[in-house]
């Protein structure tokens, strides 16, 4: 969007630049961002400060599949998307077994959802996990997606970006859990896809007992095998980062605090809030404690007496709340999409960051396209692989290595 005003030749080296700046932002500034520093600059101070980095600094080389010249990929309706490199194992990796393929305890399981509204953002954070692991070749993705018109699409423009990509798509029966949605107060939350974190276990072959849930608006920044090797402890079957100093009253209606009978749910624990857009789940004790049918039976109980308004979020709390294996909350940078209601910028919260989280009501792909975007939105901007219009192609650019 920065550059869809200028000419065409201009617009590629505008393109190619400010790629250049925010991937140089990263070497600064990850994985030890810090807030106060980031709250004092402005806009066109922040601009200086990448150009000063860019000139000065020069990226660290890896093991990484390099693109001299990135195909663009257009099936039907989609617009192009640039192929991904090929990024490859370290020495140090585990060797797979061929035989074991998916039930390889070796590998990495990840967890999306895969539609319409949100594939290029989940393009853009399966991006991220593969360019900053450490063994992009042991990581496992499962994308869920809905049964319609697109669901062949979808998993086709997967495959056709990420060539060298393991993965499974699943389809999702979005006709079990429909009946048990309630109206929220944001209608993008009544997508059934949002609730299908809550059936991994019943969708997921038995052989995988662990995965990590993300949202399709979150990046990487940092090795997801230190996320994959976070221990859940006891009984724990969630981990992730908790916000207890959030009122967690708030997130449930008078009808719910009213009535003993559902608020003694909490009884003897302190729950905490908690996002459900980033979890480490034990898949093997979820299917031993038949967690779905505990979770569906607050979502019945909403029905009848309205006791939330916010999705598919309280009925994980009220599972899990107080039960939670807390995460270092460098793992969950949420918020980045601004306010519900109103589509503000947010900055950066306080310490350091291994994943930057763009939940709320604006995406970073929206206010950069529209040439509005905020600040943090250019630090998603080095892992899209989405092109606005053909004549962002690279067909007749020098050679030059994917950030």
């Amino acid at each position: 969007s920065i550059y869809m005003s200028t000419s065409h030749k201009t617009s590629k080296r505008v393109y190619f630049l400010t790629n250049i700046l925010c991937f140089s932002s990263f070497i600064f500034f990850f994985p030890s961002i810090q807030i106060s520093f980031a709250m004092i600059l402005s806009k066109k101070l922040i601009f200086v400060l990448f150009l000063s980095i860019s000139l000065f600094l020069v990226p660290a080389s890896a093991i990484r599949g390099f693109v001299e010249k990135p195909r663009n990929i257009k099936i039907d309706g989609y617009l192009n998307y640039v192929e991904s490199p090929e990024y490859r194992n370290s020495q140090e990796c585990p060797i797979l077994d061929s035989n074991l393929l998916i039930c390889d305890p070796s590998l990495i399981h990840v967890a999306m959802t895969l539609d319409v509204k949100y594939f290029r953002g989940s393009v853009a954070a399966v991006h991220s996990v593969l360019k900053h692991s450490s063994c992009p070749e042991n990581v496992y993705f499962h994308f869920v997606a809905s049964k319609n018109k697109d669901f062949q699409e979808l998993r086709q423009m997967v495959k056709s970006i990420f060539p060298s990509l393991s993965y499974k798509v699943y389809s999702f029966n979005e006709f079990r859990v429909k009946k048990l949605i309630s109206s929220s107060i944001r209608q993008a939350l009544d997508n059934p896809l949002n609730y299908a974190r809550t059936y991994l276990a019943e969708i997921i072959q038995p052989c995988v007992e662990r995965v990590i849930y993300l949202d399709s608006d979150v990046v990487l920044v940092d090795d997801i095998q230190k996320l994959w090797s976070i221990s859940l402890t006891g009984s724990r079957i969630i981990g992730a980062p908790e916000y207890c100093q959030a009122n967690f009253r708030t997130y449930f209606t008078n009808n719910f605090w009213s009535d003993p009978k559902l608020s003694n749910v909490f009884q003897g624990k302190k729950p905490c809030y908690f996002n459900t857009g980033v979890m480490v789940m034990d898949l093997g004790k979820w299917r031993k404690g038949d967690y779905t049918v505990k979770i569906e039976k607050w979502m019945k109980i909403q029905k009848e007496k309205r006791i939330y308004e916010l999705g598919s979020l309280p009925p994980f709390m009220l599972v899990f709340g107080g039960e939670i294996e807390g995460i270092d909350h460098r793992w969950n940078q949420h918020g980045l999409g601004g306010d519900n209601l109103v589509n503000s910028c947010r900055t950066l919260h306080p310490g350091p960051v291994s994943l930057l989280h763009w939940s709320g009501k604006g995406k970073p792909w929206v206010r950069l396209d529209k040439g509005n975007p905020c600040p943090v939105d250019l630090l998603w901007m080095p892992y899209d692989l989405y092109r606005l219009s053909s004549i962002d192609s690279f067909d007749d650019q020098e050679p030059r290595a994917m950030i």
